[in-house]
């Protein structure tokens, strides 16, 4: 039987659907594994992404379909993808996970591996600070929490400039948002979704 993985990111500027993608590459590596990629719903309206120039960077994954809280239920594990703002988990995401109080009065996150990446605008931008905290609800639904562990190698860089920690990949965007994850946290993100992958098929396997 396969083990079902879902990757449910929100992105503004593809920052973080490129780290999705690599994810989803890493969970795909596990044997009998499904993998799909969810978004969640936008709050922002078209006329302000226009004016700020995200409209064209999220045509590139206008084809990936929006998640519905009660398809998080479907999965083994879920690994969640969102921007950070002051430190904490974007509008976007928090207001999907809001929508999963009746999965939770049900238990059905229960026993289910719960992962986070995220992306800041500058180098300490709050990254540590919103995977810690988003654990906060995957803990509340019962879920079983992995972050990425210093097997992977690429969170010991010193060589240049990276995200990625022991709680889970990230990326910085820059300033001005022009920066795209670089190879090591591209690497660490494929690690992560793995991993993940890996635990959950043993989890379900029991």
């Amino acid at each position: 039987m396969a083990t079902k993985v879902h990757v449910v990111f929100y992105s503004m500027y593809g920052h973080l659907y490129t780290m999705a993608e690599a994810v989803a590459s890493g969970a795909r590596e596990v044997p009998s594994t499904q993998v799909q990629l969810f978004q969640v719903p936008e709050l922002i309206p078209a006329d302000v992404l226009e004016k700020h120039g995200a409209a064209a960077a999220r045509a590139a994954f206008a084809h990936v379909p929006v998640m519905k809280p009660e398809q998080l239920a479907e999965a083994d594990a879920i690994i969640f993808g969102t921007p950070t703002r002051f430190g904490n988990m974007a509008a976007q995401m928090r207001n999907f996970l809001d929508q999963t109080g009746q999965l939770w009065a049900k238990g059905g996150l229960i026993g289910k591996v719960g992962s986070v990446f995220v992306s800041t605008a500058s180098q300490h931008g709050g990254q540590e600070t919103t995977i810690t905290s988003f654990h906060t609800t995957l803990l509340h639904h019962g879920m079983i929490i992995v972050g990425v562990p210093y097997s992977q190698q690429g969170l010991l860089t010193m060589n240049e400039i990276s995200g990625g920690s022991p709680y889970g990949a990230s990326t910085l965007a820059g300033g001005d948002g022009k920066r795209t994850p670089s190879a090591n946290e591209l690497t660490i993100a494929k690690f992560q979704g793995k991993h993940v992958a890996e635990i959950a098929a043993k989890l379900a396997a029991k």
